[in-house]
């Protein structure tokens, strides 16, 4: 039986690099902080919580995709893994910074 890639884990936390009270999205699983665009290196899948990495992500740059919108992309300051992340700069609760996801648009890594 094929397991699950995503799976909702949507709780509120406190972001480990600037120390925001994130509050959950209600539709999603929200995996970085609004504030500084930060994240964890805690999922394998989206929001299983199995990665035992635990560095902080730190935003190198923001991709613009037709159908995704603004797309963070990650990197571990631990292991040096990258991921991608749909920006939430459209939520009703704490959207994202949109200055800070459009200075990170002309970023080159």
């Amino acid at each position: 039986m094929e397991q699950k890639r995503f799976q909702k884990n949507d709780d509120s936390f406190i972001c480990k690099n600037c120390g925001l009270e994130v509050k959950p999205l209600g539709y999603s699983s929200r995996n970085h902080c609004p504030k500084c665009l930060c994240s964890l290196h805690v999922d394998i899948h989206p929001g299983d919580r199995a990665n035992p990495c635990g560095g902080i992500m730190r935003p190198i740059k923001v991709e613009i995709d037709s159908k995704k919108g603004y797309v963070i992309v990650h990197r571990c300051e631990k292991c040096g893994e990258i991921r991608r992340n749909r920006a939430a700069n459209e939520a009703s609760v704490q959207p994202d910074d949109i200055e800070l996801l459009i200075s990170l648009t002309a970023k080159e890594t």
